[in-house]
């Protein structure tokens, strides 16, 4: 290997040649004994750097893209810059819906002044009706069709159902008792603004069609399980009416809950048992007879009124699960 040396040596290309480059040969070839110059880095040994970066790149340009796409499909919206959590905005109605459970309360007032007339108050009706009629209906029919003759009382009524046309109108259905007569009454109601009005003349309609059961079939208790319970049921009802817990509780199945009655009836018989014949849990029917606690007039009062009893057969004494109102009338069998 030759170096130069000196002060010259800045100026002068390194030169570094191997021992078999000094050999003797030809002149100018190797191995002549003349210094080889070195050559440049060509770079190839380093390819696989390359490569590296380049697969670096593909991977981040995949997860862009696929995070792109995804929140495209769901949608999804940045944070904004108030720092909030990006949770969208509840979504506003495109269009307005009608005031259901307000009309009907409006109606039952309206109700409760168009059913009532009578001669001598004909001018403070007309008044309480303006208030529900819009100016011009009340001024050209202030007794909205009533002819100022006749008297007309209302016991009871309340909303039977409510017909919605769109977001203004609306037909609500009152069921009504007057004069001692049910019936159902139609009010047209129109809505907008957050204000209602009846928007004209209500409509009479037929009271609900009165409907016919099946007659029960003929069925006969259990005789064993009936006599068992004919001994049981009135010290439970005795409690069940006075609403005594404590004697309650010995009746009950474990973890069932009866609440008594209070006081407000007091038993008196049970007129019909029937209890089917099964396995050691049973549903079994009792009439009640019982006496009316603070009824004014001479005399005692008394209710007849059917259950629905869910009874536990446990050693031969059966003990009650569950009481409810009955879904049928007596059931022919023995008492």
């Amino acid at each position: 290997m030759v170096r130069g040396s000196g002060i010259d040596d800045a100026a002068r290309p390194t030169v570094y040649a191997s021992d078999t480059e000094m050999d003797n040969g030809t002149p100018g070839r190797p191995g002549d004994g003349q210094p080889r110059v070195s050559r440049s880095w060509s770079g190839g040994g380093g390819r696989w750097l390359i490569w590296t970066l380049r697969a670096v790149l593909w991977v981040v340009l995949l997860i862009v893209g696929y995070r792109g796409i995804t929140a495209i499909i769901l949608n999804e919206t940045p944070a904004s810059r108030s720092g909030t959590s990006g949770t969208p905005a509840p979504a506003s109605s495109g269009s307005a819906q009608f005031p259901s459970t307000l009309a009907e309360a409006y109606a039952i007032q309206f109700g409760a002044v168009y059913l009532n007339f009578s001669a001598a108050t004909a001018n403070q009706r007309a008044q309480e009706l303006a208030a529900y009629l819009p100016s011009a209906l009340s001024s050209a029919n202030p007794q909205l069709g009533w002819d100022g003759s006749g008297d007309l009382r209302l016991q009871s009524e309340q909303v039977a159902g409510i017909t919605v046309q769109d977001a203004s109108h609306a037909v609500v259905t009152l069921l009504a008792s007057v004069n001692g007569e049910l019936m159902e009454l139609g009010v047209p109601i129109y809505a907008a603004n957050g204000g209602l009005v009846v928007s004209g003349e209500p409509a009479w309609l037929a009271a609900p069609a009165q409907a016919s059961p099946p007659t029960p079939p003929t069925v006969t208790s259990d005789p064993t399980a009936q006599g068992q319970l004919s001994a049981q049921l009135p010290a439970f009802f005795q409690a069940y009416g006075s609403g005594d817990n404590a004697t309650l509780n010995r009746f009950l199945a474990p973890g069932a809950t009866v609440s008594g009655l209070g006081g407000a009836l007091s038993y008196s018989s049970i007129s019909n048992l029937y209890v089917p014949a099964g396995g050691s849990t049973r549903d079994i029917m009792a009439t009640v007879v019982w006496q009316l606690s603070g009824v004014s007039g001479s005399g005692s009062a008394k209710l007849e009124m059917s259950y629905n009893l869910t009874v536990i057969d446990q050693g031969g004494k059966w003990y009650v699960q569950n009481i409810a109102a009955s879904p049928q009338g007596q059931q022919a069998g023995s008492s």
